[in-house]
């Protein structure tokens, strides 16, 4: 079968707008001998490679000069063990499209972000992961990975195969080969009773831990500006539950109209104004919530993005949280900045993944967003500084400045990673700026 592949002369954008690309060629590979066959290609042109999901990455961790790697064709389910509750899928399979071949077989994954358009590649590689006290993130969810090296070799790894291999690959970064399957461990079909709803911020922190404790998820947003945050809190129940969804007109109204309608237009409009920004963030603290439903868990958990932003999420000790979160809102103040955008506050359990941010630490995460089309570095390095202070992990897929030093300090596992890199792509196929920043030549 031909692969198909394009010239580079249309640029890559990432979702973001963040980042901007020009590979020499975009290739579509349908099957591993295709994989193999650009890699080989590649290194004999002497290009890099790199490979790319669905471009929500506002790092510009799938940017390249060379060939750009597509992994849509390598998708789908392969094969379902609705007992054991493991699903090997396609390593191009977009998220949003797992709903009906898990629910047909009485299965969901434990726990998602947000976003659903991502590839279970391009999600895992980055470090994507959702919230709760008792929950990892995706990669901590993978039992076993298939992906085609930089030699052509396809080869398998999982604990008792290959494990180091496995350890770095199922959190790589794109910098290990090609995934082309990954084994999802599943659970069996729930449901989310959502409740959505303000609380006063300052009582939020107060009490952190309990309100974290006291559902199965929960996140809250904080408005700058304002003194409230809107806390989510998404409570498991059995599938055999009764399902309360939202009626239609208020999904609509919320989600679309209110979420991402008139907050687009507002946050275009407080670009031009940015005076209009703070009572513009206290009328959205008051609208946005209130409402308790009851649905499938991929439905809750994920929510439709469609004002483009730029962002930057740290992991840090949990224990930290409410006061790194006090330090950022006196920055704001001080320093008099407008900023349209919330900032998200979720938390993970630790677990075992060399490169995960909650590596052996059950973590809090502070994401900041601004808006795409205004300035974002000064809010960004100086939020950054704070959360730094308090053991900060950058998400890979989310802006940071950190490099290999500074990775070094803060990832136990972080030069046994390099070790496996250094062994399975001693040339580095798979390089582009944003790896020799962060990994090292």
């Amino acid at each position: 079968m031909k692969i198909r592949s394009s010239s580079g002369q249309h640029p890559w954008r990432n979702w973001g707008r963040s980042v901007l690309a020009h590979p020499q060629s975009v290739e579509m590979p349908a099957d591993e001998g295709e994989v193999a066959e650009v890699l080989t290609r590649a290194k004999r042109d002497g290009l890099t490679v790199r490979p790319v999901g669905a471009g929500h990455s506002f790092t510009p961790i799938a940017a390249t000069d060379g060939i750009s790697l597509r992994l849509d064709r390598l998708a789908g389910v392969r094969s379902v063990d609705a007992a054991a509750g493991l699903v090997r899928l396609g390593a191009g399979t977009r998220l949003y499209d797992l709903r009906g071949p898990l629910a047909a077989h009485g299965l969901a994954l434990e726990n998602m972000g947000d976003i659903e358009t991502q590839t279970v590649a391009g999600a895992i590689s980055t470090g994507t992961h959702g919230t709760g006290n008792d929950f990892t993130g995706l990669a901590a969810q993978v039992k076993a990975l298939r992906l085609v090296l930089a030699n052509g070799d396809m080869v398998d790894c999982c604990e008792t195969e290959r494990p180091e291999l496995f350890q770095a690959a199922r959190l790589g970064l794109g910098a290990l080969g090609v995934l082309t399957e990954v084994t999802l461990r599943c659970v069996p079909a729930f449901l989310l009773e959502a409740d959505e709803r303000p609380e006063p911020l300052a009582a939020v922190l107060e009490n952190f831990d309990q309100i974290m404790a006291g559902a199965d998820h929960v996140e809250f947003y904080w408005f700058p500006h304002t003194s409230t945050a809107l806390v989510k809190a998404n409570r498991r129940l059995p599938a055999t539950a009764q399902p309360d969804p939202l009626p239609r007109w208020r999904s609509v109204l919320d989600d679309e109209i209110l979420s991402n309608g008139v907050f687009g237009l507002t946050c275009g409009l407080g670009t031009l104004m940015p005076q209009v920004i703070p009572p513009v963030n206290r009328l959205a603290a008051r609208l946005i919530g209130n409402r308790r439903f009851t649905d499938s868990s991929q439905e809750v958990f994920t929510s439709p993005r469609r004002v483009r932003f730029r962002e930057m999420e740290y992991a840090i000790d949990r224990e930290a949280l409410p006061q790194a979160l006090s330090e950022i809102r006196n920055l704001i103040k001080a320093r008099g900045w407008r900023i349209s955008f919330p900032l998200e506050i979720r938390v993970a359990a630790a677990d075992e993944v060399w490169l995960s941010t909650a590596y052996r630490r059950a973590s809090a995460y502070v994401a900041v967003h601004r808006y795409r089309r205004d300035p974002f570095a000064g809010y960004f390095l100086a939020v950054q500084e704070i959360l730094l202070a308090y053991g900060g992990r950058p998400h890979w897929g989310k802006l940071h400045t950190l490099d290999a030093g500074q990775f070094r300090e803060r990832y136990p596992r972080f030069d046994d990673v390099l070790a496996v890199r250094d062994e399975v792509d001693p040339d580095r196929l798979f390089r582009n700026a944003y790896l020799d920043r962060v990994l090292g030549r």
